[in-house]
């Protein structure tokens, strides 16, 4: 006899906070879950990094996320970014958002559909324990990194410089600038210089950019 697969499956279901809570206990450790249930990262730039930034962070139990970008989804984003086919022609916080909340629906979100400039810095980024500099735009990069340094010496600042083109992942890397400031990247790659961005490396500095982040929240600096 033949077994029915579709009455053996057990139906999908919401976890509460409470498990999804102990489930991160279980695999990163109650003190360092409460260190990261404890403190907002800003996000500024919701591009191939910013979206894939914010997913790790949420996923690691960040308590709360500060969403920020001005552009909206469209189909040249879909091959590196967090969004869906669906989702092209939404404003890119609202479609982010919707992503994130299906990922971890207890963490706190806060998003701004809006450019961040060194006028309106201070009070989008107020809340924030860490920056995160997403932008892929050089002057815009320059921009938030001396407002922060210059106006916000008391916050943490991740920012990314060079993961275009296809080479060896090895070289993106974490340094150190100075006590507050951090770069991920390669630091030469431009796609200016006629390489495109494709996925995994994107991917890999938003990954160094978001590790960076928890280790900062965790003391490991």
């Amino acid at each position: 006899m033949t077994a029915d697969l579709s009455q053996m499956r057990e139906p999908s279901r919401m976890p509460s906070q409470n498990e999804m809570h102990a489930a991160l206990e279980k695999r990163q450790g109650a003190e360092a879950v409460c260190k990261l249930q404890a403190a907002t990262v800003a996000v500024c730039g919701l591009g191939g990094l910013g979206s894939n930034i914010a997913i790790s962070l949420a996923r690691a139990g960040v308590g709360k996320l500060i969403l920020i970008d001005f552009d909206h989804v469209d189909v040249t984003n879909l091959h590196r970014q967090q969004y869906k086919a669906c989702q092209v022609g939404m404003p890119k916080p609202d479609a982010l958002l919707a992503n994130l909340k299906e990922i971890a629906p207890y963490t706190e979100y806060e998003t701004h559909f809006e450019k961040v400039t060194a006028e309106n810095a201070e009070a989008l980024l107020a809340k924030a324990d860490v920056i995160c500099e997403a932008f892929d735009n050089a002057e815009a990069k320059a921009m938030l990194v001396n407002t922060v340094l210059e106006n916000m010496p008391e916050k943490f600042l991740v920012a990314a410089s060079g993961m275009a083109g296809y080479d060896s992942g090895n070289s993106i890397t974490t340094r150190k600038v100075t006590k507050r400031f951090y770069v991920c990247g390669d630091g030469k790659s431009d796609v200016n210089d006629g390489i495109g961005l494709i996925a995994p490396r994107v991917m890999l500095c938003a990954a160094h950019q978001a590790l960076a982040v928890i280790r900062l929240i965790l003391g490991l600096e």
